[in-house]
């Protein structure tokens, strides 16, 4: 834990108790704050009595007690409109603050000399792998990392802040939505399609709730950015002139005059003026596919920033063990492959998945994104049929019509067994099924996380022979 000890002795709210609210409200009580921790949900406030977390009903107290507000990412800040502890905060004008900014806070307070190496990775698709690859670069390199923010740990639960350690952070556009303070020194961006429009309102205000991750930097700190998107050029052109810090471009398919650049599974160094090829992701079997050649160029361009040595990334990234629900391996049942990629839920983020794949049994469905799967329609030809689930099955099926054979599945459950069926009678001699449900999950999950390990469950009981688990894609 990282405790806070900015609010010693005084009030503190903090609104929102899942993983992060409980990380921030047990990092301000050892720091020795008063905190007055709340929750809407009946249950998620049990769980965090359980957890050791006491509840204070912040709608009975008097908000000008309060020195600040804590407020849990996924709360909205301004659209569709604010929460009503947002318009109470802003009324009594106390200040609103998030656990990252916390961080950020308590990072600042040390002398230059005590201070962590501080890694951020922003996007709208492979934020967790490469935030992943760069942490299991930096271990191999002997350093001591600590990954958390939007993947694994909550940021305040992370082992304390020193000189020497790395921290490094996936952040979301509503983690930085909320976050002033924070200055990274390797700040990487990955590129950004429409998503998260119900919670920012159009892409304008998405895109600048993401260029917050470069806020503060100064000359000696480093923006890793790709460019393989309109919005992203626009953002490396917009820091390229500005001149305040070290800009290193990235590109999965372009050849760079400057920058890293993935080609054919190459990942050539361009960042000293001479390109040269610095490692083959052919050897690296957790990093298949145009998507996570993207990954791999950020993940070397950061960590280069760092000074780790180029042979050292090539060899780490070798054994870079990919990421649970990203494009995961998870086993072979009379000759059926099962694919677990339940971290897409957005359209982008299955196009990925369907890009490895020349003929999937694709299981898709869920609470659908703005835009729905039409810019899928180039992979079209590569379903061999689309067993849908979850409220986005009748639209899917609409989009599909005419252009690809649809099962309506309903469940997940239902859905495994039909594509099973198909892909084992087909007579391919490695049939596929993919679960990239290019969907949220909260129509039948409670997370992506949870969809994913029903699937897992799901095609372990289906029996079979030659079942082999755990491989990665």
């Amino acid at each position: 834990m990282i405790p806070i000890t900015e609010f010693k002795s005084r009030d503190v709210a903090v609104f929102g108790l899942a993983r992060t609210g409980l990380a921030a409200a047990r990092a301000l009580a050892a720091g020795g704050a008063r905190v007055h921790a709340w929750d809407d949900n009946d249950v998620t406030r049990a769980n965090a009595v359980a957890a050791g977390v006491p509840v204070s009903d912040i709608n009975a107290r008097d908000w000008r007690t309060f020195a600040a507000l804590v407020l849990s990412p996924g709360v909205p800040l301004t659209f569709p409109e604010p929460h009503r502890v947002v318009t109470l905060a802003d009324a009594t004008g106390v200040p609103i603050v998030s656990d990252i900014e916390l961080f950020a806070r308590a990072v600042s307070a040390l002398p230059a000399s005590a201070r962590p190496k501080l890694i951020g990775v922003t996007g709208t698709n492979g934020k967790s792998t490469t935030s992943a690859l760069i942490a299991h670069i930096l271990k191999e390199a002997g350093k001591d990392v600590r990954l958390g923010g939007n993947i694994g740990a909550a940021i305040l639960d992370l082992p304390p802040l020193h000189a020497g350690a790395y921290y490094v952070i996936e952040l979301s556009s509503f983690q930085l939505d909320i976050t002033q303070s924070l200055r990274l020194d390797v700040a990487a961006w990955l590129n950004i399609t429409p998503d998260h429009l119900d919670r920012h309102g159009d892409m304008a205000a998405y895109v600048a709730a993401k260029k917050r991750i470069f806020l503060n930097q100064g000359a000696a700190d480093w923006a890793v950015i790709g460019v393989d998107d309109t919005y992203s050029a626009m953002v490396c052109t917009e820091l390229t002139r500005a001149g305040a810090r070290h800009i290193a471009p990235i590109s999965a398919g372009q050849a760079l005059g400057r920058g890293v650049s993935t080609l054919d599974s190459k990942v050539i160094d361009g960042l000293g003026g001479r390109a040269e090829v610095v490692a083959d992701l052919s050897n690296a079997p957790a990093l298949a596919g145009k998507h996570n050649a993207q990954n791999a160029a950020a993940a070397y361009a950061a960590t280069r920033a760092l000074g780790i040595d180029a042979r050292v990334i090539a060899h780490a990234m070798t054994s870079f063990a990919g990421l649970p629900h990203r494009l995961e391996r998870v086993a072979t049942i009379d000759g059926v492959r099962f694919v677990n990629d339940s971290k897409a839920t957005n359209a982008n983020a299955a196009a990925q998945a369907l890009a490895v794949y020349p003929r999937v049994y694709w299981i898709a469905g869920g609470v659908a994104k703005d835009g729905g799967i039409d810019e899928l329609s180039a992979f079209f030809p590569r379903i061999a049929r689309a067993y849908l689930i979850g409220q986005a099955a009748g639209e899917f099926s609409d989009t599909l019509r005419g252009k690809v054979p649809v099962a309506m599945a309903g469940t997940l459950e239902t859905a495994v067994k039909q594509a099973f069926a198909d892909a084992r009678a087909s007579g391919e001699p490695h049939p596929v099924v993919l679960l990239s449900p290019a969907c949220a999950s909260y129509d039948q999950f409670r997370s992506y996380e949870e969809r994913g390990d029903q699937f897992k469950a799901l095609v372990a009981a289906l029996g079979g022979n030659s079942v082999r688990a755990g491989a990665k894609s």
